[in-house]
C-alpha cells in the first residue's frame, strides 16, 4: 500500500495541506449556521439521484408495453429496488424543494445583486431544469395519472402562440401519446437534463469562486468585524454533516412512506381529476383560472421577469426611492404561490 501511495503521491501530489490552498478562500460567518448552506444542499441530492437513477435505469424499459411493468419489478421483486426507488422519489422531491428555497434565499438576501446579476440567471435556469426533470419522471412511471399528466402538459406546450405545435410534437414524437413519447422523455430525464445541469452547476460555481459568497451582515453586527473562515475544513464539515443528516433523512422517508404503484396507464380511460406533481400546483391553478392561452403566456412572461429581475431590481433602487421594493414584491409573490398551491392540494383529486 505505501509503493502504492507514493506512486499515486508522485502523479498525483495532493495531500491535506494542497487540499486546504485550494479550497482556501474565506467565506462569510454567516455560513456557520445550516440553514444559510442550501446551495449545497440540492448539489448533494442531485448526486443521490444519478446514484440512483443509474441503479433504476438497469431495469426500467422506456416502452408503452414495457416500462409499467419493469417498475412494478424494481418495485415489488428487484432486491431493494423498492428502496432505492423511494430514495430517488423522496431525493427528487427534496432536491426541488431545496433548489426553491435557495433561489428564495438568494433574492430576499439580494445575493443576485451586481455584480452576481449573471449567476441569479445561472440559477434560474437550474430551477427550471430541475422542474423539468421532475415533470419527465413523474411520466416514466407510465401510471394512469402520470400518463395524462404528460398528455396535458404537452397540450399545455401546445398553447403557446407560434412555437407551440412544434413544442408539442418535438415531446411527444408526433402529435399524440405514442411509442415515441416514453423513450423522449427518458432520454430528456437521464441523459439531456443531467448534463446540462452539471454544465450550469460547472458555471455557477466557477462564478461564486470569482465573486465569493455575498457577506451578509444582520443587525447588531454593525460594530463586530467580519469574522470570515476557510471553507476547507470548516464550512466543508458542514456541508458534510448535511449530507449524513439528508441521507438518514432520505432512508427513513423510503421505508416509512415507500413509492407505491397506481393504476397502469389507460389512453382509452380520461381520469375525471388530472393530479399533478406538488411543484405543479400553482401552475396547475392558474391554468384554471384563466384561458389557456393567456395562462401560459402570463407564465412566460413571470419566468422572464424573474429571469432579467437583478436588472429590474436594478432599475428600481436607482430611479424611484424604494430601494427595497424586491422584498415586499417578492413576500406577494410568495404568498401568491404558496396561496394557489394549498388551494390546488385541497381541491380533491
Amino acid at each position: 500500500m505505501s509503493t502504492l501511495a507514493r506512486w499515486l503521491g508522485e502523479r498525483v501530489p495532493l495531500g491535506r495541506f494542497d487540499i486546504k490552498e485550494l479550497t482556501n478562500e474565506p467565506v462569510p460567518e454567516h455560513l456557520k449556521r445550516w440553514w444559510w448552506c442550501l446551495g449545497g444542499t440540492p448539489a448533494y441530492l442531485f448526486i443521490v439521484q444519478i446514484a440512483t437513477g443509474i441503479l433504476l435505469a438497469f431495469y426500467y424499459e422506456p416502452s408503452a408495453a414495457r416500462a409499467y411493468e419493469s417498475v412494478r419489478f424494481v418495485t415489488e421483486e428487484a432486491a431493494y429496488g423498492w428502496f432505492l426507488r423511494g430514495i430517488h422519489k423522496w431525493g427528487a422531491t427534496l432536491m426541488i424543494a431545496a433548489v426553491i428555497l435557495h433561489q428564495m434565499r438568494v433574492y430576499f438576501t439580494g445575493g443576485y445583486r451586481r455584480p452576481r446579476e449573471l449567476n441569479w440567471m445561472v440559477g434560474m435556469c437550474l430551477l427550471v431544469c430541475t422542474l423539468t426533470i421532475g415533470f419527465t419522471g413523474y411520466s416514466l412511471v407510465y401510471e394512469q395519472l402520470s400518463y395524462w399528466g404528460a398528455t396535458v402538459g404537452a397540450n399545455i406546450a401546445a398553447s403557446v402562440p407560434v412555437v407551440g405545435p412544434w413544442m408539442k410534437t418535438l415531446l411527444l414524437g408526433g402529435e399524440e401519446y405514442g411509442a415515441q413519447t416514453l423513450p423522449r422523455f427518458f432520454m430528456l430525464h437521464a441523459a439531456v437534463l443531467p448534463a446540462l445541469m452539471i454544465c450550469l452547476l460547472v458555471v455557477h460555481i466557477a462564478l461564486i469562486r470569482l465573486h465569493g459568497v455575498t457577506d451578509l451582515r444582520f443587525r447588531g453586527d454593525e460594530s463586530k468585524p467580519p469574522k470570515p473562515f476557510l471553507f476547507y475544513p470548516d464550512h466543508f464539515y458542514t456541508e458534510l454533516m448535511i449530507g449524513l443528516g439528508l441521507t438518514v433523512l432520505l432512508a427513513a422517508l423510503a421505508t416509512i412512506l415507500p413509492a407505491t404503484m397506481g393504476p397502469k396507464a389507460d389512453p382509452l380511460s380520461t381520469p375525471e381529476v388530472i393530479k399533478p406533481e406538488w411543484f405543479f400546483y400553482v401552475a396547475f391553478r392558474w391554468l384554471k383560472l384563466f384561458s389557456g392561452t393567456a395562462a401560459v403566456l402570463s407564465i412566460g412572461f413571470v419566468l422572464f421577469v424573474m429571469f432579467v429581475w437583478p436588472f429590474i431590481d436594478a432599475a428600481i433602487r436607482k430611479y424611484t426611492r424604494f430601494a427595497e421594493a424586491s422584498v415586499w414584491i417578492g413576500i406577494a409573490g410568495a404568498l401568491s404561490i404558496i396561496g394557489l398551491t394549498v388551494w390546488e392540494a385541497a381541491v380533491a383529486h
